[in-house]
């Protein structure tokens, strides 16, 4: 599980919070180093690429060939040992897997790399050529194999639950020949690649099926809450194929808690807050399952027949929408008491009112009109507070009433959710659909592939019929896979999953600027897909784009003006006079105003009868009606500065450097064995900063 960093490491995955990966995507905004147009990436000593290859050489535990070590060491002694053949064929399918995701880690961002399958001594002279690609597939692929054939009649519940089946080796060796037929290996569309995958995958899903796996759904899926539940299932979970277990046990050796919780919940209930990009908020699809009006992406795909309001962004959306994101008005209870942190945070009956209030006001009128500054926020969020929030595998009170975490106690620096036992799910079961859909569509079974897609937005809350693929142009190959990646998009949103989609289909620049890259074969320019994979699908490359975010002021006199920086409370007080009709005095205001600081009146007093908020438990038809009659009267939805701007003050793109869909091999990397081979397009420190010669398609 990773940890909520903005870096890249090379032993976890991203995890969608706010890191290099998911800020080059259009789930955060802020140039990364993958996407800044004015630091381009070298394997030297200045701004270097990520090293997911190499680590520490003098620490074996901290090193990625280590790692491969310890497993082959592991395989070694299990097959020479004298324990019985089925505890051997346990721990043997339990090592074959990990070793297939270790290299998957790497061939993902490298193509090939040497294949070590025995426990070799870390000698000066010892020296590994990279294998090709194609070979490290099959190695992965033959691992993979050997885990499912050895844990075939194991059953991944009860006390076995979090550890490796024949289910997770045959979702990830999907994931594998996913990554073989895609346009990153496959540059001419290699049909083959497509139909082996797709005859695979289909048999695969018999096993995976059969061992229990399946879509979490329930009886009672209000609003989209089987989507958000699944994420806070504490025993077995059909969705989650590989998952690693946390609990909360509060400190030695076998603590091992879960961040996520409080890295996504606002300031005032003691979390930090993660905050989405406008562009996926406004992206994701109507009620009626088909894009914005607004959109000026994935063109190939219907609009929807709801015209899109973009100052009510939770107006007529995808289910999904409400459990991805949270805005001001929503109702996104806990269970604790936050006042622990702060005094001046609301109590909102122990947390299981709480609302969010996250709009904001200015100080004078030229800062709220400039979308460089930023605003003061309700609630005792002041400057912390963000436009919208990610809401997506939240432990919601209101969707799991016994919740995974604890912690809440009534001192400062001990207080929040600081100690949540939710499951982390790498590969859940719709990835295994997705992931199935999309080879469909790659070998002609376009049908298939949108029933795929269906029964995902079934599980999401879509009435059977209603999911807005009934008119998708079956006929049309590019129309069914950009309807398959744009359910990609939605479904796997803020799971760190969506950069790895726009490398494997060169989303940047749809493949037309390899010929940038120094020393490119003629192999690498891509022959399918029309020769640009973004003209094929109708999808606008990242490449000069930008992304802003968004948040939601008072209206034009509902506190602007004169108000100084420290008189926030003046400003709340201000505005529910507006609110609740009486004078503008001081000595007018209810007393609960100054016992509540910052926040919301108590539950008990009707002073704020007038104020509206967004329940989920409830028919949303309704609540989102009323929560945008409250928008129209108070707030304005203004953009707010995302990507970066240069020093003139200009707004600056988006730029992903073509040699970046495979990495190059740090200098300490290629230090530490002189006979490794340089990735094309990147300096050999071994050969006076020459470039590679590494072919990562052969």
């Amino acid at each position: 599980m990773p940890t909520t960093v903005s870096g890249d490491t090379w032993n976890y995955p991203s995890n969608g919070s706010a890191d290099n990966q998911s800020k080059s995507t259009e789930e955060y905004a802020g140039f990364s180093k993958y996407v800044d147009p004015n630091a381009e990436m070298t394997a030297l000593s200045t701004n270097t690429v990520p090293d997911f290859f190499h680590n520490q050489a003098n620490n074996i535990q901290a090193s990625v060939w280590g790692r491969i070590r310890n497993i082959n060491d592991a395989i070694k002694g299990i097959n020479e040992g004298s324990l019985d053949q089925e505890v051997k064929d346990f721990y043997l399918g339990q090592a074959y897997f990990f070793r297939a995701w270790c290299y998957y880690q790497m061939v993902k961002w490298y193509g090939g790399v040497p294949i070590i399958k025995t426990v070799e001594e870390p000698l000066e002279t010892s020296h590994y050529h990279r294998a090709s690609a194609k070979e490290c597939i099959d190695f992965m692929v033959e691992d993979l194999n050997k885990s499912a054939e050895l844990l075939a009649d194991f059953k991944p519940s009860g006390n076995n639950w979090g550890r490796i089946s024949a289910g997770t080796a045959l979702a990830l060796k999907g994931r594998v020949l996913l990554l073989w037929a895609s346009p990153l290996f496959n540059r001419a569309n290699e049909k083959q690649r497509w139909t082996d995958a797709y005859n695979t995958m289909k048999a695969d899903l018999q096993t995976i099926n059969s061992l229990g796996y399946g879509l979490y759904q329930t009886s009672n899926n209000v609003n989209g809450s089987d989507f958000a539940a699944m994420f806070s299932q504490s025993g077995f979970n059909p969705e989650a194929l590989f998952v690693t277990l946390f609990n909360t046990i509060q400190s030695g050796d076998t603590q091992k808690n879960n961040p996520w919780e409080r890295s996504i919940r606002p300031k005032n209930t003691s979390g930090s807050g993660l905050n989405p990009s406008a562009m996926l908020v406004d992206l994701f699809p109507m009620s009626d399952g088909h894009r914005p009006t607004t959109s000026t992406t994935y063109t190939k795909l219907p609009f929807s027949g709801i015209p899109y309001e973009a100052n009510y962004p939770f107006m007529n959306r995808d289910p999904r929408f409400y459990r991805t994101f949270a805005f001001p008005g929503v109702k996104w209870a806990f269970d604790g008491n936050a006042k622990g942190a702060d005094e001046k945070n609301p109590d909102y009956a122990n947390g299981h009112n709480y609302v969010l209030q996250n709009y904001c006001w200015y100080e004078t009128d030229e800062d709220r009109d400039n979308v460089q500054k930023s605003g003061y926020f309700a609630d005792n969020l002041q400057s912390n507070g963000k436009g919208m929030y990610v809401r997506k595998r939240s432990d919601d009170l209101d969707v799991n009433p016994t919740p995974l975490y604890s912690g809440w106690a009534a001192s400062s620096n001990q207080s929040g959710f600081l100690y949540s036992g939710a499951p982390y799910i790498e590969l859940r079961y719709a990835e295994v659909l997705l992931n199935l859909a999309e080879v469909c569509v790659g070998s002609g079974h376009n049908a298939e592939a949108i029933d795929y897609l269906k029964q995902i937005r079934q599980r999401a809350g879509y009435a059977a019929g209603a999911e807005g693929l009934n008119d998708i142009n079956l006929a049309d190959e590019a129309t069914c896979m950009s309807a398959v990646l744009y359910e990609r998009m939605i479904e796997l949103a803020y799971e760190g999953k969506r950069f790895d989609d726009m490398r494997r289909w060169l989303l940047f620049d749809g493949g037309a600027n390899f010929s940038e890259v120094e020393g490119c074969p003629a192999t690498w320019q891509l022959t399918g897909w029309d020769q640009n994979t973004c003209k094929w699908l109708g999808f606008t490359p990242f490449n000069g784009q930008r992304r802003e975010n968004m948040e939601f002021r008072l209206c034009d006199g509902l506190g602007n003006g004169d108000m100084a920086k420290d008189s926030i409370l003046q400003c709340f007080m201000k505005f529910y006079a507006n609110l609740i009709k009486v004078n503008d005095a001081p000595d007018e205001y209810p007393d609960a105003f100054e016992e509540g600081g910052y926040g919301n009146m108590p539950a008990d007093v009707n002073y704020l009868t007038d104020f509206v908020s967004m329940d989920l438990t409830k028919p949303i038809e309704t609540e989102q009606e009323n929560l945008k009659k409250f928008y129209s009267q108070y707030f304005v939805r203004k953009m707010k500065k995302g990507d970066s701007y240069d020093s003139n003050q200009i707004p600056e793109t988006m730029h992903y450097f073509a040699k970046y869909y495979f990495l190059g091999l740090t200098q300490g990397a290629l230090n530490t064995d002189t006979g490794l081979e340089q990735t094309i397009g990147w300096q050999d420190s071994n050969n006076g900063n020459a470039n590679g010669t590494f072919d990562p398609l052969k």
